[in-house]
């Protein structure tokens, strides 16, 4: 089931990357999945503090239809953590400066499961992008790795910050995996793009190990953020939080280089306090 525990110093300090939820949350009607289970903030919190993780940022789940207010509650009244939130384009810019100033951090799209795409380039999308940036908020982008060479370029145009869940689900064919790299790459190069190791688990281990060495090789840890995706949902009986970080761990070997990610979130998610 899990690994042995990782040793507290050898972190990580900051998760980016985990789903919160009570029992009473009501499911969207397109749920992929419908847990029987609660895993409120106090489990996670716990989980975090009996690893040594003492910051955390909640990514909105596609799976609950509660209008953010489980994650914005939260927030409210935990001032080590952060969270992003599922919105309709059409939101006014007005709420999503609350939101900002409440602890919300970004934008989350789900569009892993997508075949189309609307156009980035025109409203509502390009004046809901905008808002995102002057509001401080990022997009976090779940896709598959084979849109992230037609998402990535058009998401920069906008000027707003891009983080890429789950190494960018590096689940295609070999070729689809290399251009959606070298996309994540070029974004990240350009400065306003960082890619989340996280659910790795949910990922063949070499071909997890192979898309982490190449990111930190050629992005560096400035770019890069670690994620647990806590609960584990599907995987509940092979996962814990002590497994997730001895992966993590083992993906990226150098304490250093894991100090340097967590200063990158950090940096990203808490300097300033929480308003944009």
């Amino acid at each position: 089931m899990a690994d042995a525990k990782p040793a507290l110093r050898d972190g990580p300090r900051v998760d980016t990357h985990a789903h919160v939820f009570d029992a009473g949350m009501p499911f969207a009607d397109a749920a992929h999945s419908r847990p029987d289970y609660a895993y409120p903030v106090e489990a996670w919190l716990a989980d975090m503090a009996s690893h040594g993780v003492s910051h955390g940022v909640i990514a909105a789940a596609s799976l609950f239809d509660d209008d953010n207010a489980y994650t914005l509650g939260v927030l409210a009244r935990h001032a080590n953590l952060r969270g992003t939130v599922l919105t309709d384009p059409s939101i006014e810019k007005a709420r999503l400066r609350t939101m900002a100033e409440g602890g919300v951090v970004g934008v989350r799209l789900v569009w892993r499961r997508r075949d189309s795409f609307p156009d980035l380039a025109s409203d509502p999308w390009r004046s809901h992008l905008r808002a995102l940036a002057d509001c401080g908020l990022h997009v976090e982008l779940l896709a598959a790795v084979a849109r992230l060479q037609d998402l990535l370029p058009a998401l920069a145009g906008s000027g707003v910050r891009v983080v890429v869940d789950h190494f960018g689900v590096p689940t295609g064919t070999p070729a689809e995996i290399a251009k959606g790299l070298d996309a994540m790459l070029t974004a990240g190069q350009g400065g306003n793009c960082w890619v989340k190791l996280s659910a790795g688990f949910r990922l063949e281990e070499q071909v997890a190990q192979q898309v982490t060495d190449r990111l930190v090789a050629e992005l560096g840890a400035e770019r890069l953020l670690w994620g647990s995706d806590a609960p584990f949902i599907n995987h509940e009986a092979a996962v814990d939080y002590g497994s997730a970080i001895a992966l993590y761990r083992r993906l990226v070997p150098n304490a250093e280089t894991r100090s340097a990610i967590d200063l990158t979130a950090m940096k990203l998610f808490f300097e300033g306090g929480k308003s944009a």
